[in-house]
């Protein structure tokens, strides 16, 4: 049935993402997955914490079904979950992430995607397990988005996993990042600043 293969599809693309955004993580020091690496304090480790906390509380409140965790209640949400003090350790809180993971994969399987849930902290707090499902999955694809960036400015690694990396060649990488800048400064120089063109301009969205 669609519905099984659309639960399936989901499932298995959060865990690769999941895994992914761990993987970033790897053979950094203790200082640079934790230090703030933009303007707003993002790291490394804190997104981790992040999405842990972030499973935990979809996968499990919102469908009466409490993690296991001590979470802090959702109206107490202070950010803390975006940074790690220095008594948490990096197995900490990878090992508070796959937990987090076990719980949330068992109110997967086990409840239908139109399982009703409560999101108190959403405008509209109705919801199904699809609906979460798909933002879960929305959330940890993005913060590994970050994360990628992050990572990249570190130490030039790139990629989802140690099976798809490839060697970093930094000449071919600086005569690639030489050319883009190029091409932007002669547009900054040229026509670059007249606007978007026709097609677009505008983008209709429907509500």
């Amino acid at each position: 049935m669609i519905e099984d293969f659309a639960k399936d599809f989901l499932h298995g693309r959060l865990k690769v993402i999941r895994e992914a955004l761990v993987w970033k993580l790897d053979g950094l020091s203790e200082y640079d997955i934790r230090r703030p690496l933009t303007a707003t304090g993002t790291n490394l480790l804190g997104l981790v914490k992040h999405m842990a906390t972030l499973e935990a509380w979809y996968f499990g409140e919102v469908f009466d079904r409490p993690s296991p965790e001590l979470l802090g209640r959702w109206q107490d949400a202070d950010g803390s979950d975006l940074w790690v003090s220095p008594d948490e350790t990096r197995e900490q809180i990878i090992d508070f992430y796959q937990r987090a993971w076990k719980h949330a994969d068992a109110t997967i399987n086990e409840l239908p995607l139109d399982a009703p849930g409560h999101v108190p902290w959403w405008s509209h707090p109705d919801v199904k397990l699809l609906n979460i499902m798909i933002h879960v999955l929305q959330e940890t694809t993005r913060h590994a988005g970050h994360a990628d960036i992050l990572r990249e400015q570190l130490d030039g690694r790139t990629g989802l996993r140690d099976e798809y990396e490839e060697e970093i060649d930094t000449a071919a990488r600086a005569t690639h990042r030489a050319k883009i800048e190029r091409a932007a400064q002669a547009a900054a120089g040229g026509a670059g600043h007249a606007g978007l063109s026709a097609p677009h301009a505008a983008v209709e969205t429907t509500p």
